[in-house]
């Protein structure tokens, strides 16, 4: 790991100012007030749920329209959407004897049907799409066959199943938290965030390939280049925050100014938006320019 910090921060130094990605505009959009959720895979339309993970709404990047999908309680959390964007899957939460459960739904946004995928469960530890099928992790099992491996969090621990098997990855050591993990586009490296330490890229088996440093609620735009948050806070709100791109290298750009309190951004595969939200409930694009 040492070896790996090291190249970081030399590589930190001498790019500072490099720039990652070609940004055409960072634009506001009409979407409904809320939380950006999401974004298809091919850039045309976005998810928004509230602060709480309440419903989830589909905004229409080309014409402005916008839908309910689903008033769920959750349905916001960690949604997924399938490779052809036809297909969102989401959770719907709800309360027995003071105890929460959880339940796994799809919607069919051609049609408007929803199906239950997995039944109430107080063990779903993670959802994954495999191309246009979805899996779920419950009770530290697959319920379906997936070609790519399904991260999960369980007990702070980040995990991974691949041939039905689950078990730890935690490439940091157990005695810390994970949150935010996610696969890469190409399905061979791990992106994770290290409570009180920062983000970074695994491989498969749990070797550190990359040190990201404070880069909160990180995604992949590629699997070169991941992008997330730098925001700070006087412990009570938020009082500034940005998003960056950084390479696996450690080259880093700002892509939104200080105007703008930017959380939580999520990236289309396409690689041409990235779309964020602000504390205020206002969503916005920074479209990109791809290099040729």
């Amino acid at each position: 790991m040492k070896k790996v910090i090291l190249t970081f921060a030399l590589c930190l130094s001498a790019s500072a100012f490099a720039q990652v990605l070609d940004v055409a505009s960072v634009q506001k959009l009409a979407a409904p007030q809320g939380v950006v959720a999401g974004i298809s895979p091919q850039g045309d339309y976005v998810l928004v749920t509230n602060a709480t993970n309440d419903g989830l709404s589909k905004y229409d990047l080309a014409t402005g329209a916008s839908t309910v999908l689903t008033t769920a309680r959750g349905a916001g959390y960690n949604v997924q959407i399938s490779a052809d964007g036809q297909n969102v899957v989401y959770r719907e939460l709800t309360y027995k004897n003071n105890l929460r459960y959880s339940e796994v739904k799809q919607a069919d946004l051609a049609t408007g049907e929803k199906k239950q995928l997995v039944k109430p469960s107080r063990n779903i530890e993670g959802v994954a799409m495999n191309q246009t099928k979805a899996v779920v992790v419950n009770k530290g099992k697959a319920t379906a066959k997936a070609t790519t491996p399904v991260l999960s969090i369980k007990n702070r621990q980040l995990m991974i199943t691949r041939g039905g098997k689950t078990s730890v990855l935690s490439p940091n050591g157990q005695q810390l938290s994970y949150i935010w993990p996610s696969l890469s586009p190409d399905g061979t490296m791990v992106l994770y965030y290290v409570c009180g330490r920062g983000a970074y890229v695994s491989d498969l088996n749990g070797r550190i390939i990359a040190e990201l440093g404070q880069l909160r609620a990180p995604k992949w735009l590629n699997n070169e280049i991941v992008v997330g948050m730098n925001d700070r806070d006087n412990g009570e709100v938020t009082t500034s925050s940005s998003i960056v791109a950084t390479t696996l290298y450690g080259v880093r750009q700002t892509l939104t100014d200080e105007s703008i309190i930017a959380m939580y951004p999520h990236a289309a595969v396409n690689g041409e938006k990235i779309v964020f939200s602000t504390p205020a409930g206002e969503a916005y694009v920074i479209n990109i320019n791809l290099k040729k």
